[in-house]
């Protein structure tokens, strides 16, 4: 397996030796909404990579070794010496919902040869918990899934996505990757504070949050925001909530993409289903960073060899409450993957992985997913 990482801003710049532009499998695009709404971006990409399988995701910064960066592109070229990939896309248009978006998604992925999908997907149309759900049962929950939710930097209007064409919202992307060469390891950690008293969720409808405690959700929030509340819905990825869902072993974290004033609601990433016990979080920067780190050494292969590559993909969330530290957050991560590893990815609005290496996978959010790819 060989691996290229490029920059492009009028012209392709790569910082790896590893030229791949002939030989490349799988070209993973992680850039900008305005640059992918361009249509010469795609048709560039396409005349250097001519056989390549070319994924377009929009962000919310991007990660290029150990640099995030915004506004820009982002190519990573993956080429595969004993590992075949297939790809297919869906559109959240064409089904009654995100579930059936799953199952359809990775229909036509699944025989006896399948390790590994990979999933990008709208971040804005799409419910992320419905479609994992959909993901997993129609792989019978026996494969390992990883991804995440496109993003739009803070302003959670509409998100694109694209296979082999120009981004367009909606879509969702899988690629699936056959045989008993590749090695894929995983992370997912967040690291955030809970605060104040567990609260039980008495009126919700899918991914929308209507009342806790039987009192009116949005007025709750507010009130906990105080005057960060002026400025929500952006102002919501500073005090995420905690989610004991029933039947998990660990809670899941989930962050507000919109609110609705006339019908005093919240929405999220994923489900908020009714009875499920919440608590309020909040950043506390040393332990966002730490938890880094714990992502990384999950994804540590046994023989300890440096991996090809490192999928990164963290939320916009952590983004913004880190800051001027936010590269503290890549810079751990490569000290503990090793510096021969190439390095990039997205800050999204939603990430997928499972809880650990024997779990299903989850849709979460404020998370650091590390995805690590290898043959052998």
């Amino acid at each position: 397996m060989k691996t290229s990482i490029y920059q492009y801003n009028e012209q392709f710049e790569e910082l790896s030796s590893n030229n791949v532009t002939e030989t490349a499998n799988l070209v993973l695009c992680f850039a900008a909404k305005k640059i992918l709404e361009l249509p010469t971006t795609f048709e560039n990409i396409r005349l250097k990579f001519k056989d390549a399988e070319i994924v377009l995701c929009s962000t919310a910064g991007e990660i290029f070794q150990e640099t995030v960066t915004d506004n820009t592109i982002v190519l990573i070229a993956l080429e595969f010496e004993k590992t075949a990939i297939k790809t297919t896309q869906v559109n959240i248009q064409d089904y009654s919902n995100s579930y059936e978006s799953g199952k359809a998604l990775v229909k036509e992925l699944i025989n006896n040869e399948l390790a590994y999908i990979l999933v990008i997907s709208d971040g804005s149309f799409v419910n992320g918990s419905e479609l994992v759900k959909g993901i997993n049962d129609a792989t019978d929950n026996k494969i390992l899934v990883t991804g995440g939710l496109a993003g739009d930097d803070d302003n959670f209007q509409t998100t694109l996505v694209g296979l082999n064409e120009n981004a367009t919202k909606g879509n969702i992307v899988a690629i699936g990757f056959y045989g008993k060469n590749i090695l894929v390891t995983h992370g997912s950690q967040g690291g955030w504070d809970t605060f104040g008293m567990e609260k039980i969720v008495t009126k919700s409808k899918g991914n929308k949050l209507f009342e806790i405690d039987n009192k009116n959700a949005l007025s709750i929030y507010k009130k906990y925001l105080g005057p960060d509340a002026a400025h929500l819905p952006s102002s919501a990825l500073l005090f995420p909530l905690s989610i004991q869902l029933e039947g998990a072993t660990e809670p899941i974290v989930r962050t507000i993409l919109s609110i609705d004033e006339n019908e005093n609601s919240l929405t999220f990433a994923g489900d908020i289903p009714t009875g499920a016990k919440v608590r309020f979080m909040r950043a506390n920067l040393d332990k966002l960073i730490t938890a880094s780190t714990i992502a990384a050494a999950n994804t540590v292969n046994s023989n300890k060899k440096e991996p090809s590559f490192a999928l990164l993909i963290s939320c916009v969330g952590r983004k913004l409450v880190l800051g001027p530290r936010i590269e503290e957050e890549i810079e751990s991560i490569r000290d503990i993957i090793g510096m021969n590893t190439v390095f990039g990815g997205f800050y999204s609005y939603g990430e997928i992985s499972p809880f650990n290496e024997k779990g299903n996978c989850q849709l979460h959010n404020q998370t650091m997913t590390i995805t690590c790819f290898d043959e052998v």
